[in-house]
C-alpha cells in the first residue's frame, strides 16, 4: 500500500477494518494465550450475533508513516475468534470488523484495564438469563449452545439451575448457599421438594446428604431392582427417572417404585414360567430374595451317562478347540471366521450340558424358584420340593430277630412254648446292641480310617439328606446358623457365593438314595474325603458374637481356627459408609484412618461432620486393607500369647 492510499484516522474514530489489516498489539498486557475452548465460545457467539463489542486499535507505522495495518490493543480473543471463523469459511478473510481507533491512551494500560476491571456476571444472574432465552424465546439446549459456544450438556445443566426454587437462588446470591449445594438441590425441578429440605438439614447441608435426602424416596438406577427391569422398559411402562445433570454417569433415580417392584415382580414371574414350560418342573415361582421361611426341601441333579455317540462328538470338538487355540494363540488379531468357529465349537460343547440330570419323577414333584441376585440378574435355583411332595419313605421291614408284641419281661419260655420264630424279649435286645455298640465304639477307637469315612458319612447325611439324621449309626447332628438375618444379603457375598458353588458341586456327585451314601463315602479317595469333611464342618461354624450368648471358649477356639486356616477378611470385606464407618463413633472412625493412613490424614477430617468423616474415610481406606479388630486374625507373640479379641461392649461402643 502506498503512502498517498492510506488515510490517517483520529483518535476516537469508528471504522471498518479488514480482517486481514488486523495484527496482536506486542503491547497487549495479556501474553499467556487464549485457552482454546474460550476462542471456540466467542466465535459462536460471533457467528450467531455477530461483534457486539467493537475492538480498540492503533494504526501500525514504520519510518515511512502509516502502514494500513492495525495493532489491537483490546479485543485479541475476538480477533482470533474471527480468524478461526475465516479458517472453517464461515466469513471471508478480508471481513470488516468494526474498531475504534485510540492513539491517546498506553496500549498497555487499557489492555490491562480492560481485563483487570471487568467484573464478572453473578453466576444466579447466567443461570436465569439462559432460563429466559429457554422460555421466553423457545430456544432448545442445542440452539442455545450452538450460540454461545457451549455443549448442550452445560446448557441443560444451566436451565436447571436456573429453575431452582426462588427461596433457593436468593440464599445463593446472598452467599449462603453455594454452588455445590444448588447443583444437589437441582437433581430434582420440585420446588416444595427443595424447600422442604432446606428447612429439614437446617444449617448442616453437606451436597451428598443434600442430594440424598431430596431422592430417600426413589430407586437409584444402579440398585437390583433397576438394573433387571431397565431403564427403556420402565419408560415404555409410564415410569420417570430423575436425572442428575452434574454427575458424570447421569444414571439418575427410577422415581415410580410401585411400578418398578411390579415390572420386577412381573419380569421374574415370566422367568420362572418360561423355566417350568420349557423343563417341565411341577410349580414355579418368583421371589425377591431367597425363600428360606418356605422350608423347601431339595434334591440336586445327578451325573448322567453319555452315549458313546456323543462322547466321540464332544471328543472330536474338543480336540479341534484345542488344535485351534494351539494354531492362532500367539497371533494377536484371530481372523473372523477363526472367531466364528471358536463360537459354534462353544454353542456346540454347551449344547451337550454339563453331564447331569434330573430324573423325571424328581421333575415331576419338584419345582423352580426364581429370585433377583444382587447384580440385578435373574438367579434360576432348581429342585425345590414342597413337603406335601416329598418321597414317602417306608418303614423298614422289622427283622425276624427284633422284638414284635412278645413279652418285655426277661423270663424264659417254658420248653414247651419254645419257637425258632418267636421274638426276643425287648430287654434282651437293648442288653445285646448295647453290647454291641460298645464293642463297635472300642473297634472304631482303634481305626481312624474308617471313623473318618463314618464322621464324613454322618455329616454328609445330614447335610445333604432330608433324612439323613435317620442313616448314620453315629449322633452327630450338624447345625448350621442362620447368618442372614444378621448380615442380610450376605449369601450374595464372595464367601457366601463360594460356599453355594461348593456345596452344588458335592450334591450333583454324591448318590440319589441316602442308603447309597455310606458305599460312596466309604470308596472316595483321601483327598476327597476330606474336602467333603471339610465343607460339611465348615457349615457347622458359628462365630456370631451375641450379647447374650456367652460362649468365650468357643469364641476363642473361633480365634484359633482363624490362625490356622489363615484367614484374611480383607479378601472378604471392604470397610465403607454402610458396612461400617456410617455405624460407628467419629473416634473410631479417626481410628482406623490413623492406622491405615496417617495421624495428619485422620487430623484432616476430624473436624467434619459424623456423615462427611464417614465418606472421606471411605475414600482413605480404599485398597488398604484395613480391618477393624473383631475381623482381624490374630497372631500370637514372640512368648506365645495370643491377644485376647475385644469383646462384644468394647467394639460396638
Amino acid at each position: 500500500m502506498t503512502e498517498q492510499s492510506v488515510i490517517i484516522h483520529q483518535s476516537g474514530d469508528v471504522i471498518d477494518v479488514p480482517l486481514t489489516k488486523l495484527k496482536k498489539s506486542p503491547r497487549n498486557a495479556r501474553k499467556t494465550p487464549h485457552p482454546s475452548e474460550a476462542i471456540e465460545e466467542r466465535a459462536a457467539s460471533i457467528r450467531a450475533k455477530g461483534v457486539i463489542q467493537p475492538l480498540v486499535v492503533e494504526p501500525e507505522t514504520d519510518e515511512g508513516g502509516a502502514t494500513g495495518f492495525y495493532f489491537v490493543t483490546v479485543g485479541e480473543g475476538r480477533r482470533l475468534a474471527l480468524l478461526l471463523l475465516a479458517q472453517r469459511k464461515a466469513i471471508k478473510k478480508t471481513h470488516p470488523v468494526r474498531c475504534v481507533v485510540d492513539t491517546v491512551n498506553d496500549p498497555l494500560e487499557i489492555s490491562l484495564d480492560e481485563n483487570v476491571s471487568r467484573i464478572a456476571m453473578h453466576p444466579a444472574d447466567e443461570f436465569e438469563a439462559f432460563r429466559r432465552l429457554s422460555e421466553e424465546r423457545g430456544l432448545s439446549a442445542e440452539e442455545i449452545g450452538v450460540r454461545f459456544g457451549a455443549s448442550a450438556q452445560k446448557v441443560r445443566q444451566r436451565l436447571r439451575l436456573g429453575a431452582v426454587s426462588p427461596v433457593l437462588m436468593a440464599l445463593y446470591r446472598d452467599g449462603e448457599l453455594h454452588l455445590d449445594q444448588m447443583m444437589a438441590f437441582a437433581v430434582s425441578e420440585d420446588h416444595a421438594r427443595q424447600e422442604q429440605v432446606l428447612e429439614q438439614l437446617g444449617v448442616h447441608r453437606p451436597p451428598y446428604l443434600i442430594r440424598r435426602t431430596m431422592t430417600e424416596a426413589k430407586v437409584t438406577a444402579t440398585d437390583r431392582r433397576a438394573v433387571f427391569v431397565g431403564a427403556e422398559a420402565y419408560g415404555e411402562a409410564g415410569g420417570t427417572i430423575l436425572r442428575d445433570l452434574f454427575t458424570e454417569d447421569g444414571g439418575g433415580w427410577f422415581e415410580d417404585v410401585p411400578m418398578l417392584d411390579r415390572l420386577v415382580a412381573e419380569k421374574l414371574a415370566g422367568v420362572a414360567t418360561e423355566v417350568q414350560e420349557r423343563e417341565g418342573w411341577k410349580w414355579a415361582e418368583a421371589h425377591i430374595d431367597y425363600p428360606r421361611a418356605l422350608g423347601l426341601a431339595r434334591v440336586y441333579p445327578h451325573p448322567v451317562e453319555r452315549s458313546e455317540e456323543e462322547a466321540a462328538r464332544m471328543a472330536v470338538l474338543g480336540e479341534e478347540y484345542d488344535a485351534l487355540v494351539s494354531q492362532w494363540d500367539a497371533v494377536e488379531e484371530v481372523p473372523p471366521e477363526v472367531e466364528q468357529r471358536f463360537a459354534e465349537i462353544d454353542a456346540a460343547l454347551e449344547a451337550f450340558g454339563d453331564g447331569t440330570a434330573y430324573e423325571p419323577a424328581e421333575i415331576a414333584r419338584a419345582g423352580v424358584v426364581v429370585i433377583l441376585g444382587h447384580d440385578g440378574l435373574a438367579r434360576i435355583e432348581r429342585g425345590f420340593v414342597r413337603p406335601e411332595d416329598e418321597a414317602v419313605v417306608e418303614p423298614e421291614a422289622e427283622d425276624e430277630e427284633e422284638p414284635g408284641g412278645g413279652d418285655a419281661s426277661d423270663a424264659e419260655p417254658d420248653e414247651a412254648d419254645e419257637d425258632a420264630s418267636a421274638p426276643l424279649s425287648e430287654r434282651l435286645v437293648l442288653d445285646l446292641t448295647a453290647q454291641r455298640t460298645m464293642a463297635l465304639r472300642d473297634a472304631l477307637g482303634t481305626n481312624p480310617t474308617v471313623a473318618l469315612s463314618a464322621v464324613v458319612h454322618a455329616l454328609a447325611a445330614s447335610t445333604f439328606y432330608p433324612t439323613g439324621g435317620r442313616v448314620s449309626c453315629l449322633e452327630i447332628k450338624p447345625s448350621s446358623a442362620y447368618l442372614d438375618s444378621h448380615a442380610p444379603g450376605i449369601a450374595d457375598t464372595r464367601a457366601g457365593r463360594s460356599i453355594d458353588e461348593r456345596h452344588e458341586r458335592w450334591a450333583v456327585r454324591l448318590p440319589k438314595e441316602p442308603g447309597d451314601l455310606w458305599a460312596f463315602v466309604e470308596a472316595l479317595p483321601a483327598s476327597d474325603l476330606l474336602d467333603l469333611l471339610a465343607h460339611c464342618a465348615s457349615l457347622t461354624v458359628n462365630a456370631v458374637r451375641m450379647t447374650w450368648d456367652r460362649r468365650p471358649q468357643a469364641l476363642a477356639q473361633a480365634d484359633r481356627l482363624a490362625e490356622a486356616v489363615g484367614l484374611d477378611m480383607s479378601g472378604y470385606w471392604t470397610p465403607t459408609v454402610g458396612s461400617y464407618l456410617g455405624r460407628v463413633t467419629k473416634a473410631r472412625i479417626g481410628e482406623a484412618v490413623h492406622e491405615a493412613v496417617s495421624d495428619e490424614a485422620a487430623g484432616r477430617i476430624g473436624s467434619l461432620k459424623k456423615p462427611d468423616m464417614a465418606s472421606e474415610a471411605e475414600a482413605l481406606l480404599a485398597g488398604k486393607g484395613w480391618l477393624p479388630s473383631l475381623l482381624r486374625t490374630p497372631v500370637r507373640t514372640e512368648d506365645g500369647v495370643q491377644p485376647e479379641a475385644p469383646g462384644v461392649g468394647q467394639e460396638a461402643a
